[in-house]
Formats: structure tokens, sequence, C-alpha cells
């Protein structure tokens, strides 16, 4: 489950989908720990700002799709989620929500006041409260692929990497791609990729980045501008992301999954001479374009500098 940094840093880099079938045994939910900073981010989140995480085109029903999504997670992490006809319960937190909206805490959280999750819920329109309560009980994002039209139309998309979900959802395929630098892969692979995530397998892929910044929630309103002025290379993040698709063929869309985690950079790297020269082979390979897309324009000279440098 974790990010495989072998098959995902290649070079020369490129922008690709790089899908990998996933064994029918491997998970797609990680259980977050009550209080783990993905937990306090999301909530922080969903508490202040929630209409541009929890998102969708106003004609569009997410139910069925998130009633999908309830089920595989009670059939694959039921230590953590429970659905029953009446509501669905997020075991570890201590609170449900009901099929019609209302909020019941059946025990107190194991961090803060206890309250929290709750607390948090009662400020989402009574429609967003199971999507909200999927979101602290999982690491992951989510978003709903609708595979006939090639759009997203619907997201609870927390902790995004320096995008705007309330200004991509219901987006088409190429649109949602327009300001991803050196594109030309990811737009000649739309057919392929739609019937592929349409099922019946399920897939997964890995995207990274280097950072100033240890936080997971990266909305562009909310991440310091020009970046790279507080921190150097020496004390970069490593940003990584785990994406998977839920095929969900009968209703002929699918669930994509998000799961962003952030490292010291150095620790990732470790002692391994070999990481180290992976990572430098991929940006040294990376367009202006590229750079640019990623933040890394400014600072690709001193990070190879300091990639070169021993552990």
């Amino acid at each position: 489950m974790g990010f495989d940094f072998d098959t995902a840093v290649q070079a020369p880099f490129r922008m690709q989908p790089g899908l990998r079938k996933l064994a029918d045994s491997a998970q797609l939910l990680t259980p977050l720990a009550s209080g783990s900073a993905h937990q306090r981010e999301k909530l922080a989140v969903l508490s202040a700002f929630h209409p541009q995480a929890l998102c969708a085109q106003p004609s569009f029903d997410p139910g069925a799709a998130l009633a999908r999504l309830s089920a595989h997670a009670a059939a694959e992490q039921p230590g953590h989620w429970r659905q029953a006809e009446s509501q669905v319960e997020a075991l570890r937190l201590g609170a449900s929500v009901r099929a019609d909206g209302r909020i019941e805490q059946s025990a107190d959280g194991a961090f803060g006041l206890g309250d929290e999750v709750a607390r948090c819920l009662h400020g989402l329109p009574p429609q967003s409260r199971l999507a909200g309560l999927l979101s602290l009980t999982f690491a992951e994002d989510f978003a709903v692929v609708d595979v006939d039209a090639g759009t997203v139309p619907w997201m609870a998309v927390a902790l995004p990497s320096h995008w705007a979900p309330e200004c991509k959802v219901g987006l088409g395929f190429e649109a949602l791609h327009a300001a991803v630098a050196d594109n030309a892969l990811l737009l000649r692979a739309r057919s392929a990729l739609l019937q592929l995530v349409s099922g019946p397998d399920r897939w997964e892929r890995f995207v990274w980045n280097v950072t100033d910044s240890p936080r997971l929630h990266a909305h562009p309103e909310r991440v310091a501008t020009p970046r790279w002025q507080q921190s150097g290379v020496d004390r970069a993040w490593w940003r990584t992301e785990r994406q998977t698709f839920l095929p969900l063929p009968e209703l002929r869309q699918a669930i994509f999954t998000i799961r962003v985690e952030v490292q010291p950079l150095a620790e990732v790297l470790g002692a391994a001479a070999g990481r180290r020269a992976r990572l430098h082979a991929a940006i040294a390979s990376m367009s202006p374009a590229v750079l640019a897309y990623r933040g890394l324009a400014s600072v690709q000279p001193a990070l190879l500098r300091w990639l070169e440098q021993p552990a």
C-alpha cells in the first residue's frame, strides 16, 4: 500500500498515466489514527472550507457511488467502518450518519474534547455528511469519474496538491489536464484510460514531487507564493500520492482515490545512493515546462547539487 519509489521515479521523466493493475487482495483504503496529521488537517479544512473540498455538479447525484464506496469500506475495513440499512458508523471515531443526514455520537473520540468529528459533521450540509465521515475515517480523498462523459462530477478532496477542487469539478478529461505540463501522453491515453478504470480490474498509479512545505493541505489559496522562500533544498519535503480506481461498471462510473503523504526528503532517501541517483536523473531530465508546473524551476540547480552530495 506504500509509495513504490522504484516504480514511480524514472528517467527520463515523463508525464504519463503509469497505471499498474492491483491484486484482488490489495487494499484501497487507509484507516486514520485518531488525531493523526491527516485527520487534523481534514478536520480543519472541512470545518472552515468545506465548499472547496466537497464539490458536485448541480445535476449530479453521487448517492449510488457513495453507497458502493461505503459498502467497499465496510468489507475491506470492518474494524473501522460499518454499514447498516439506516446508517453508517465510523467505529473508531464513535460517530455515525443516518440515512436522513442526522449525526449520532456513540462514544467519545480519542483526542481533543472527543466530539471534534461530530461537530465538524454538523457544520456540513446533510447531503455531504456521509462523504465527510468517510473523509475523516480514511486517509484518502475521493472523486467520482463518469466514464461515458469523461468528467469528474463529484469530489471530496480536502488535501489537494496545488489545485482547487471547486474549479475542477465537472470538467472533462482534457480540461482537467489542460494545465498539466507536457500533457500529450496523458491526453492521447484518454479513451484507453476511461475504459480501463471502468472495470473489471482495479488500478493504481503513483505521483511525486519535491516541495518546500510539510502541509498535506495545499490548496493554492493557502500556499505561500512564491515558493521556496522560507525553506532551502536541504529541508525539502517528499510529497507523494497513491491514486487508485475502484470500478463501478453497473453505474458506468469509478471511484478515484488519492492518498497524500509528506515526509522529509532526506529521510526518504536515507543513505541509499541508488535513490539519490535515481531522483537526480529524474529531476535533471525534466523539461522547463514541467519544472515550472511542479514549482521546481527556481531550485533545480541547487536541488541537483544537494542530491550529488553523499548522505
